[in-house]
């Protein structure tokens, strides 16, 4: 069997999204998601120029070999432009493979470990009051486990808050829009915030925050301890992460799990944060981290030290993305938790899916493959537009901060 035709293809039903779908002589084909949220042409322009050449002829069953071709061939190494791209052609092959093979992706990885995928959606509120009112919407429509995000008195624009009473969609603007920050504002309204959620939703809820990267060591540390009565399953994203050993001050002085990853590329991200356990939760997810061989990687490491998984699973990547993760999440042996944004029914119906949501679960199909396409005709109708993420200015002084 060989590659006969790889193509790159952008659309915008509501937000970006890239897609590579690789076609075969043996009429089978795969898809992979190659989104980066506020850069995707950057992708589809190494996957057009220096990926897909190298692919027309190849034998797709060749996972392994391919990816380290992609990967070492490059010489230049990691980064979330390159493991996207090989992401995307990682994922169309493991779809290809298990299309061969007649059976849904997670049997190839080698079977269940779970018959459902435990996922958490997102409340959000412009105040407290409306973020346990949201709280509590979730818990009624059956989530087990639920981010709270909230407005910040005095700050005008907030991280996961909508001010527009509709889903939260980040990339906001034909340039990067501007918000302002400051920590010791967010450091005291957030306790607040958990404790009126934590009485009004129970014990028996998982609770989840996301610090978005913005606070100092020091300042996360202050924060997990503050928020220890209220039994946060997780805090995500303390503070940034490039300084790994950052993290051991955190893990010093509270006992809040703590999640990190959405934005790293590769297990060199956090090789040290798991071998150290500095970490409970590894977030990397199928599309930045260089697709399922790459994933499998870092899971098996995480494993040894008892650290879970917690893919990040927001709309800034498409259903192909999440189909895939669910496969993922269905056989990775050291799961933890699965993040789950809807997506809008346009972008379903340009990517057709097999994976359902149940009452705070998320199922894969049973399909070959993991189960999602892409309609290119109705894809064709919503060509790509510009959209970027936001920056946060400090209000005291204008300096450009952590979003």
């Amino acid at each position: 069997m060989k590659i006969t035709q790889a193509r790159v293809i952008v659309c915008c039903p509501g937000r970006n999204f890239v897609t590579l779908k690789i076609e075969t002589d043996a009429g089978l084909h795969g898809v992979g998601d190659a989104t980066l949220n506020g850069r995707e042409l950057a992708v589809a322009g190494y996957l057009q120029n220096h990926v897909l050449p190298c692919l027309i002829g190849r034998d797709p069953q060749q996972i392994e070999d391919i990816w380290h071709y992609l990967y070492k061939g490059a010489y230049w190494r990691r980064g979330p432009v390159t493991m996207s791209a090989i992401a995307a052609v990682d994922t169309a092959l493991w779809d290809i493979k298990a299309k061969i093979a007649g059976q849904p992706l997670y049997q190839l990885l080698g079977g269940r470990s779970r018959t459902g995928v435990m996922a958490y959606g997102h409340a959000t509120g412009r105040d407290i009051a409306e973020t346990v009112e949201e709280v509590l919407r979730h818990k009624e429509a059956g989530y087990r486990a639920i981010r709270a995000q909230s407005g910040v008195p005095g700050l005008e624009k907030v991280y996961g808050v909508s001010t527009q009473g509709r889903l939260y969609e980040p990339a906001d603007a034909a340039l990067p829009s501007e918000h302002d920050w400051d920590s010791s504002k967010y450091l005291r309204h957030t306790p607040r915030l958990f404790e009126a959620v934590r009485g009004a939703v129970g014990e028996d809820v998982h609770l989840l925050h996301d610090v978005h990267h913005r606070l100092t060591p020091v300042q996360a540390a202050q924060l997990g301890r503050s928020l220890e009565p209220y039994r946060l399953f997780w805090m995500e994203d303390p503070t940034p992460a490039e300084n790994q050993e950052a993290f051991a001050l955190i893990r010093q002085h509270t006992t809040t799990p703590i999640a990190v990853g959405e934005v790293f590329n590769s297990i060199w991200d956090c090789k040290t944060l798991i071998e150290k356990q500095w970490i409970d939760y590894i977030r990397t997810t199928v599309t930045h981290a260089g697709g399922i061989t790459h994933l499998r990687r870092i899971a098996d490491l995480a494993a040894l030290y008892q650290v879970k998984t917690g893919s990040h699973g927001a709309t800034d990547l498409s259903p192909i993305c999440m189909g895939a993760a669910l496969h993922f999440d269905t056989w990775v042996p050291n799961f933890g938790l699965q993040e789950y944004m809807p997506h809008s029914e346009l972008m379903l119906s340009v990517f057709p899916h097999d994976w359902r949501f149940e009452r705070g679960m998320l199922y894969c199909g049973e399909s070959p493959g993991h189960g999602v396409d892409i309609d290119e005709q109705l894809a064709a109708r919503y060509p790509y537009q510009r959209a970027y993420l936001p920056i946060n200015r400090l209000q005291h002084d204008g300096s450009l901060h952590d979003w």
